[in-house]
């Protein structure tokens, strides 16, 4: 029954999942979508405008649909060559993983939450949020959810939005799950990463022989998949958001004053007009294009507030940092931004992937101001974030003939501000992708 009721719940409208798409492009995936959409819709054209005797005429011929016909950008920062930037392209990630998604034979909602998956992996290529988040922004069961994660799973590279490094290597070996690999990958897991071949060997009665080549097929997985799609070549990158400190106020400017205006066509304006009432062919195949080219106009202003907005917020969480102390971050997660301006944590996850901000202490990923907090022992809160690069920092300086235990790491931390349990060091320490001190130990 309650699966009945999820299923008769309204699913995403194409204009919803529009915007979704366009909030999540950067300045020059955005300008190449652009540039395409106008070659696709005839409705669609730069520079020309339209009076608003026309415009009335195009509403009253499309049944009195409430849109605006025109977009114009607000943005007034002209970008110069100096603000301009080198960065690795990401966008062939997203694009390859789009192809194989729509050559999948799902329906339009699965589509829908399949992009949502992509558009939430992490920079390894894991999953960043958690099912029922997604569950309960499609109003789908996690059941429901799950068998289209699967599906994503499954594509290539694979193993992109596993939850962590074990399942990501076992949705590699999938197709190998009596081998010796799999075997060690599901039950002796912890003493793999750890590098206890000695332990495996005599808990999985395995060879020293049969040991050796598993664990080199082991070293052939992909630990990150979201990298392979990844080609690394310079681009030239406009930031999206320019801020500028005026009487001591922060102004914001989205930076896509290079999007021309966008009107619709006076042809097709004139063509519907002319048609007569039995023409139903063509009358929908125009209702159809003018529908489109007011999804396209809303969704371009619907991403222009949404970057605003997560940047006034971003400002307004992160006063130390916006005063001059760059390496100063309060902690900050998603839901602080969302619940504020009153968007689901996919959206404000989008606008702020592959998205950056020209400060004048530099050029910043907008993801960078984000940061899960951590409560001391003394109850203060601080930055996961500012611990990592502590900790970091006293690794580096270590002795590498007698480095550092977890124990003494901690110690160390405590007598840099920090009072946090050894398991805690530990698990930091992991997330560093630091070995632990008899594997960091110079031979």
């Amino acid at each position: 029954m309650l699966k009945q009721e999820l299923q008769q719940k309204q699913a995403l409208s194409p204009q919803q999942i529009l915007e979704a798409t366009l909030l999540q492009l950067n300045n020059s995936s955005l300008e190449k979508y652009i540039l395409e959409e106008f070659e696709k819709n005839p409705i669609l054209e730069p520079t020309e405008t339209i009076n608003d005797d026309e415009e009335s005429n195009i509403k009253e011929d499309l049944n009195d649909e409430d849109w605006d016909d025109i977009y114009e950008s607000k943005a007034v920062y002209e970008p110069k060559k100096e603000n301009t930037f080198q960065i690795s392209s990401e966008k062939n990630l997203l694009e390859a993983i789009i192809d194989q998604i729509n050559d999948l034979d799902l329906k339009s909602w699965e589509k829908s939450v399949a992009e949502e998956i992509i558009y939430n992996l992490d920079d390894s290529g894991y999953l960043s949020i958690d099912i029922f988040l997604i569950a309960d922004r499609f109003e789908k069961t996690e059941d429901e959810i799950n068998h289209i994660l699967h599906k994503v799973q499954h594509l290539d590279p694979p193993a992109l939005a596993s939850r962590d490094l074990q399942q990501c290597l076992m949705i590699q070996l999938d197709n190998n799950k009596d081998s010796i690999e799999y075997k060690i990958v599901t039950q002796y897991f912890d003493d793999f990463i750890n590098k206890r071949y000695n332990r495996i060997s005599k808990r999985g009665d395995i060879s020293s022989k049969e040991l050796s080549g598993a664990i080199e097929n082991l070293s052939k997985l992909n630990p990150k998949p979201g990298l392979g799609l990844q080609i690394s070549k310079d681009e030239s990158i406009i930031p999206d958001l320019i801020l500028n400190k005026r009487s001591n106020k922060w102004e914001i400017t989205v930076n896509d004053s290079w999007i021309p205006p966008i009107n619709v066509s006076r042809t097709y304006k004139n063509m519907l007009n002319d048609l007569d009432t039995h023409n139903t062919k063509t009358k929908k195949f125009l209702k159809n294009n003018f529908n489109q080219a007011e999804w396209v106009i809303g969704a371009i202003d619907q991403r222009r507030r949404t970057l605003y907005n997560v940047m006034k917020q971003i400002i307004n969480h992160q006063p130390a940092f916006f005063d001059g102390n760059i390496d100063k971050l309060t902690p900050m997660i998603l839901k602080d931004i969302s619940d504020i301006i009153g968007l689901d944590i996919s959206t404000v996850s989008r606008a702020t992937r592959g998205k950056y901000v020209e400060t004048p202490y530099g050029i910043f990923e907008l993801k960078y101001f984000f940061t899960d907090n951590h409560t001391l022992f003394d109850g203060v809160e601080i930055s996961v974030r500012d611990v990592k690069l502590a900790l970091k920092k006293i690794i580096d300086n270590e002795d590498k003939n007698n480095p550092l235990s977890d124990d003494d790491l901690m110690e160390a931390l405590k007598h840099s501000g920090y009072s946090i349990a050894r398991r805690t060091v530990t698990k930091y320490r992991d997330k560093l992708n630091l070995p632990n001190a008899r594997l960091r130990r110079k031979i």
